[in-house]
């Protein structure tokens, strides 16, 4: 069984043995909004997990209590990655760093959603709006989508692209799907986007 936790780290647990730990790796810093966020995946191989590691709160607080009223900001140079483990030993793979977030206001390149993996290919959104598809051999970027745009609708309804957080990509009969704005993302944003392929 396989755990990633906020805390930054990822867990391989025996299920037949009352849970007992078999190894143990580091991927992320950690924290309230940092760490593995919302879960990883799995082609049986590997397992890959992006790293959010988001926010940073103001005034030097190294850990803020999460109670406290006081605004914890998005930093637009901390959080981010993708590794991918070897199951069997917890040995990293290969690990593929952020981007650079750019000039956009509130952005964070920190990597907060789900991961999605199908054969080959690994999906990952951020929270400054891109949708990558890396390499599952070698964590290469294989394809980069900036979400963070205008969109017309089938529906007519204003739309436009932001932070990708929480739920991860969909991948089915050959089209893939992915929610573009999130409610306490640092981009707002509101549109379902569906991908195909290239004729």
């Amino acid at each position: 069984m396989l755990v990633g936790q906020k805390s930054g780290v990822v867990y391989a647990l025996d299920p037949d043995r009352k849970g007992e730990m078999v190894w143990q790796v580091r991927v992320a810093k950690g924290g309230i909004n940092g760490g593995v966020q919302w879960g990883m995946a799995s082609d049986g191989q590997r397992v890959y997990a992006a790293t959010s590691d988001v926010m940073k709160p103001p005034d030097g607080r190294t850990n803020p209590d999460p109670l406290d009223p006081r605004p914890i900001l998005v930093d637009s140079t901390q959080g981010g990655g993708l590794t991918g483990l070897r199951i069997g030993t917890g040995e990293k793979v290969w690990y593929t760093p952020p981007a650079a977030c750019g000039p956009k206001q509130g952005c964070s390149p920190a990597q907060a959603a789900a991961v999605t993996a199908i054969p080959g290919v690994v999906f990952s959104g951020s929270m400054d709006g891109h949708l990558r598809a890396y390499s599952a051999e070698e964590g290469r970027i294989l394809w980069d989508f900036d979400t963070v745009r205008d969109y017309e609708t089938v529906n007519g309804v204003k739309a436009n692209g932001g932070s990708i957080s929480g739920p991860g990509t969909v991948v089915v009969g050959g089209m893939v799907f992915v929610n573009s704005g999130y409610r306490s993302g640092s981009i707002p944003g509101n549109v379902l986007l569906a991908f195909a392929p290239e004729e």
